[in-house]
């Protein structure tokens, strides 16, 4: 039965889609038979536009679709790339809600009439998404404040787009083959994980908590405080941002400010959250990013709204990533193939050598050159077909942050068309790798490792008493209540002699 439910949902948000032309790709002669028939079947009578509009047709389909176009917008090599691209348009802008449809709402989130709490809320909105809207406030103590606020049913909305979603990614990837390498499933997993993390507003605080207190080293970067007073799951509030929106381009060339420092900034700014910290603003387009005017003797700084998609990465995983932006940059092509084996993300088959002059037929190009004179869709056709010659499967850790990397260099573009990204990430890069990576970080990570693997000794001695309890009584004969091997040393102290081993030769090594 919920099959065909799927099937009807299916088919009604693909009559809208082809009326935008986005099923126009599926009519392809490389797509199965069936396919084919259904996308051309479904825009008859649609007058579909010959150039496809991605996102145009997510945004009639509902506010699930649009959220999970930006998940495929991180996609190129599941969707194309000039999918993908068209689908960075999304920033989720819907119709507003009028504020008499949502009060309702503000006051349940509150747990009392928001008069309590606010001196005023302007009734019209200063951004509305897909999820949620924003209203200027001032609270009773006179701070000025944004006050985002869920729409009311977008929880059930999304609930019963992400089971059609499950259920249809279920179906490619039984296809086998490019299905199954491109884990369709794993994408609609990080969907849901994004949207869950979005409904819940109280996580967004702390999201931006954790992301202000990380770039208490970058003080141009800033981060609104949060009133956590008047916060809850469905509604949250922020210091309001007295800035100029990064997409406001009119306003923005009505000031000065040293736009090549500026976009330093952004760009130092991710890099200290992403490889410095490892937890990073994962949505960094221009409708979420302010500019602060110079005043009182400062330069203009930067200011970031909308925690909703945050990203992490371990230690490990921010080494790769640093050596390869490391490798790249210098042209090592040779170490960044080496560490894609280290970290599997191509399988060991593969020859290192083969894969390192793969990555230079694409690195070389692009080396020395300004990003606007790069064809990224020629940059990222190459970057696929090395991912899909090598077998290398799709690592869904790394996809948030490929997005980000790709979004940040074009906003650092509109700040300042002139930006070089590879010199303006050197700096940063290298200096971390040599604080991080050098023999000294080497020595203090395998202490580190050998005390961690120290400290459980004790538990793993208790397990081990537990699994042979010592009897309450020694029965006759030459049992022991300890354990002693033909050497005289008991089993414990040999657990610990051995733990000791394996920590020394582990950090040695």
């Amino acid at each position: 039965m919920m099959a065909l439910v799927h099937l009807w949902r299916m088919l009604v948000w693909g009559r809208r889609l082809a009326g935008h032309g986005a099923l126009r790709p599926f009519e392809s002669v490389r797509a199965p038979m069936a396919l084919r028939v259904i996308a051309r079947i479904a825009r008859i009578g649609t007058g579909a536009p010959l150039v496809p509009d991605f996102a145009g047709g997510l945004t009639a389909v509902g506010p699930a679709a649009i959220k999970f176009g930006q998940a495929l917008a991180t996609r190129p090599d599941l969707i194309g790339t000039e999918a993908a691209l068209d689908l960075v348009r999304l920033q989720d802008q819907v119709p507003p809600l009028p504020f008499a449809a949502i009060e309702r709402s503000l006051d349940e989130a509150l747990g009392a009439p928001w008069q309590t709490k606010f001196q005023s809320i302007d009734p019209e909105p200063v951004g509305a998404a897909s999820m949620a809207q924003v209203h200027r406030g001032v609270t009773s103590e006179g701070r000025a404040v944004a006050i985002k606020l869920l729409r009311p049913g977008i929880e059930a909305d999304l609930a019963r787009a992400i089971s059609t979603y499950e259920w249809a990614a279920a179906q490619l990837e039984r296809l086998g083959g490019e299905f199954a390498r491109l884990r369709p499933r794993a994408v609609i997993a990080t969907f849901r994980t994004w949207t869950e993390t979005e409904l819940d507003l109280r996580r967004e605080a702390a999201s931006a908590s954790e992301l202000g207190e990380a770039l208490l080293g970058t003080p141009d970067f800033l981060v609104p405080g949060i009133d956590w007073e008047r916060s809850a799951r469905r509604v949250l509030v922020i210091d309001w941002i007295d800035g100029i929106k990064l997409n406001d381009r009119e306003r923005l060339d009505g000031i000065e400010f040293d736009r090549r420092h500026l976009a330093s900034v952004l760009v130092d700014g991710f890099l200290a959250q992403a490889i410095g910290q490892g937890f990073f603003h994962a949505d960094l387009h221009q409708g979420n990013l302010f500019v602060i005017p110079p005043a009182n003797g400062q330069g203009a700084r930067l200011a970031v709204v909308d925690f909703g998609i945050m990203g992490r990465m371990n230690r490990r995983a921010r080494k790769y990533l640093a050596e390869i932006l490391f490798g790249l940059i210098t042209g090592n092509y040779k170490r960044v193939a080496e560490i894609h084996f280290e970290a599997g993300y191509v399988p060991a088959h593969h020859n290192v050598d083969a894969f390192a002059t793969a990555l230079r037929s694409v690195g070389e190009p692009i080396r020395g050159k300004r990003a606007r004179d790069i064809a990224i869709t020629d940059l990222l056709e190459g970057l696929f077909a090395i991912t899909r010659s090598f077998d290398m499967p799709v690592q869904p850790h790394l996809l948030l942050l490929q997005k980000t990397m790709v979004m940040v260099e074009g906003v650092a573009l509109t700040i300042d068309p002139t930006v070089n990204m590879w010199e303006m990430a050197e700096p940063y890069v290298r200096e971390w790798v040599r604080d991080e990576l050098g023999p000294e970080a080497q020595i203090a990570d395998r202490l580190a490792e050998t005390v961690h693997a120290l400290n459980q000794l004790p538990r793993i001695f208790r397990q081990w008493v537990d699994a042979h309890p010592i009897p309450e009584a020694a029965p006759p004969g030459p049992a022991l209540p300890v354990i002693v091997t033909r050497s005289g040393w008991s089993t414990g102290w040999l657990l610990l002699v051995l733990g000791l081993g394996v920590g020394l030769g582990h950090w040695l090594s």
